[in-house]
């Protein structure tokens, strides 16, 4: 009879766990598509589509999307302006009771800033095999030798971060072989004739 009891409280903690782990998802799927809606709007700016959006409470509490090109600065990332809006909100440079969801895995730059905040937790997208500092190149975020580490999930709305951002790098080659034709055209309608001299 005993084991039978334990065995029951075992399947509603199992259960209730689930559940949370539902609910904590569809809480995730939420904040990663205002997070994609930011990124919408870098892509619609010409900018690398990439958003963030911080969470605090259960609301969010700052919004972005990389804006480097635009400002001609090179800090200008989404999650770095996310983490200055949020801790001007908060009143302190520690967000320990935020949630940064960012669509594309964090960058050395961005995930140092998210360790000196002390953000407990990152959601993202995608990752970055170029420069993500989540798992992908490095593991900034889980480097025990830092003073702090952030619990991470990874691949929220994973296809959807992953197209707009394929998205982007399209227009940008295609942009980029239009601009080498374009170059190529009008160095030849404008040279000098060849002098037989």
């Amino acid at each position: 009879m005993q084991q039978k009891n334990e065995s029951m409280t075992e399947q509603i903690e199992q259960t209730e766990q689930t559940e949370q782990q539902i609910e904590q998802n569809e809480q995730d799927i939420c904040y990663m598509r205002e997070a994609l809606a930011e990124a919408q709007k870098a892509l619609d700016m010409g900018e690398v589509p990439i958003g963030a959006v911080m969470v605090r409470a259960g609301a969010i509490i700052a919004r972005g999307h990389n804006m480097r090109n635009t400002a001609k600065n090179p800090l200008r990332h989404a999650e770095i302006d996310v983490i200055n809006a949020a801790a001007e909100i908060v009143g302190d440079w520690r967000l320990e009771d935020c949630v940064l969801y960012v669509t594309v895995e964090p960058c050395p730059m961005c995930a140092g800033a998210i360790v000196q905040a002390r953000i407990p937790k990152v959601v993202f997208g995608t990752r970055n095999s170029k420069a993500g500092c989540a798992g992908s190149v490095l593991d900034v975020l889980n480097e025990p030798k830092l003073n702090h580490q952030v619990d991470v999930v990874e691949g929220v709305l994973q296809p959807e971060c992953s197209e707009i951002m394929k998205r982007f790098f399209k227009r940008f080659r295609k942009n980029a072989a239009d601009t080498a034709c374009t170059a190529n055209t009008d160095n030849t309608a404008h040279a000098a004739p060849i002098s037989s001299h």
